[in-house]
C-alpha cells in the first residue's frame, strides 16, 4: 500500500505532517512529491524531504493521494503533473484526500464538478465556481473524495482517510 502527499514550500505543516505520519503507523509506505528535490518548508517552519519530482511519479504505483493546505496548492495547481496525477486518481476511482486550500489543485484540474466537498473558507466561492457542491462540514465523502477545511478539522480528516485505505486492503 502506498500513499502519494503533493506539496510544496509554505504548506501548512499540520496538514501534510499528520497524515504522513497517521498513514506510516497504519504501515503505509508514503512519499512526497513537489516541483524539485530537496526539501519545502513549511508556513510554521517545519521541513519535509521530497522524495520524488513530481515529474518522476507514476500515479499507477500509489494507493491514494493526499493534498495538504497552506500556500503550497497555488504553487501545486499551476504544475501539469500535478494535475495529471490528480485526473488520474480521480480516473481510477482511487481515493483522493485534500484538506484546506488542497481542493484548489482538483479545482483546477476540473474534477470537483458535481462532486460534495469542502475547503477552507477562503476557497468556498471558488469551489462553487467550478460547479461543486460546497458544505461546510468538517469533514465531506464523496465516493473516492475526502475534503476538510482545516487544521482542527484533522482527527475527522484522517479518520475518513484511514477507512478508505483500509477499505483498498481488503
Amino acid at each position: 500500500m502506498n500513499a502519494l502527499i503533493i506539496s510544496a514550500d509554505n504548506f501548512e505543516d499540520s496538514e501534510l505532517l499528520v497524515p504522513y505520519y497517521r498513514l506510516k503507523e497504519d504501515g503505509i509506505y508514503v512519499d512526497i512529491a513537489s516541483m524539485k528535490k530537496g526539501t519545502i518548508k513549511g508556513k510554521h517552519g517545519y521541513e519535509v524531504e521530497v522524495d520524488k519530482t513530481l515529474k518522476e511519479v507514476n500515479p499507477n504505483d500509489y494507493d491514494i493521494l493526499i493534498l495538504p493546505g497552506g500556500k503550497a496548492p497555488e504553487t501545486v495547481r499551476k504544475e501539469k503533473e500535478a494535475i495529471d496525477i490528480a485526473k488520474h486518481f480521480f480516473d481510477k476511482n482511487k481515493p483522493v484526500s485534500a484538506i484546506c486550500h488542497g481542493p484548489q489543485t482538483l479545482i483546477s484540474a476540473g474534477l470537483l464538478k458535481g462532486r460534495h466537498a469542502t475547503c477552507y473558507k477562503s476557497v468556498a466561492q471558488e469551489m462553487k465556481d467550478a460547479k461543486a457542491i460546497y458544505e461546510d462540514k468538517e469533514v465531506v465523502i464523496d465516493g473516492n473524495l475526502v475534503t476538510s477545511r482545516q487544521p482542527s478539522d484533522l482527527p475527522a480528516f484522517m479518520r475518513e482517510t484511514i477507512k478508505k485505505v483500509r477499505a483498498l486492503k481488503k
